[in-house]
Parts: C-alpha cells; structure tokens; sequence
C-alpha cells in the first residue's frame, strides 16, 4: 500500500481500522503505563506501512514527527468507559501546524476496565482498541474551555460539538 502523496492521514486511518478489525491488541509496557501502550500500537500501524518518522518521546509534540511528509501524530490514549468530552494537553495547545508541520490528533480508547485480560509477564496485558478517531489539529477552534490544573503546563480541554 503506497501513501497518498499529500497526506498520509487516510491511508493511516485506514490501516488502524484494518488492525482493530483484525484483533491487533495494545499491550501495556508495564502495570502503571498510560501513556506508552497505545504509542506503542499506533507506531506498528506507520511502520507497517513504511512511513519512516522521528522517535517519539516524553513531553515531545508531536508525538511522531513523519520524515517524507510535513505531517505529525499526536496521541491521545483514553480509558472508556471515563472521559468523553475532555482531554489532557501536557505540552502544547493543540493546534493544526506546528513547527511547518500539519497534525494530526489520533484519539484511540481502551477498557478502564482490564481486571478481564489476563496478566502476561511483568504485570503486563493486552487489550483492544475500543475505538478509534483521527482528525487535524486545528480541532481546537472547537474547544469551548480550557482549564488549567495545579500543573503549570497540564492543560484540559472540553470539547464541544
């Protein structure tokens, strides 16, 4: 599968609906991993279709910066049943470009729940992807309120329709 020249949104898009549907499980990088395990998921979806792109990191935005496409991935891994109409932004606003780069923020929920999934070595699991929505940064010309909590760069934003 070759890549869209101008973007590689909907061929991604499309490869995590073919990784969902095939049973393709996240797997936790340790008991308390909230942040890495669905990184993780998503990095095997542009790998498989060769889309070469920066490493990732903590407090690094986005989170894949593609080589070949002025594009970026930013991911947000949420627990469902939980929040639904609210998000964390620890580092950046969300925005649609960045640093001449287009983003892309990938919205992936996974069971609150994983007491059902049996433990594998270290404490960790595997578990779907409940569901699953990409969209372009500029999504925060939908935000209807941001707060800020005790943390000076932890942002939370509330989404409307």
């Amino acid at each position: 599968m070759k890549a869209d020249r101008t973007t590689t949104c909907f061929n991604v898009f499309e490869q995590c609906v073919l990784a969902i549907q095939a049973g393709e499980l996240i797997e936790s990088v340790s008991v308390k991993d909230k942040e890495f395990h669905f990184q993780n998921w998503f990095q095997k979806r542009l790998q498989k279709l060769g889309i070469h792109f920066e490493g990732s990191g903590r407090n690094t935005y986005p989170d894949f910066c593609l080589v070949e496409y002025p594009e970026g991935y930013e991911i947000k891994a949420l627990a469902w049943p939980g929040r639904d109409r609210d998000y964390d932004s620890n580092s950046q606003v969300p925005t649609g470009y960045h640093n001449g780069r287009q983003i892309f923020y990938v919205f992936g929920r996974y069971p609150a729940d994983l007491s059902s999934y049996p433990e594998q070595s270290s404490g960790r699991r595997q578990y779907p992807v409940v569901d699953l929505v990409i969209c372009h940064g500029d999504l925060s010309s939908h935000v209807s309120k941001r707060t800020r909590s005790s943390s000076a760069t932890r942002l939370t934003f509330e989404l409307t329709n």
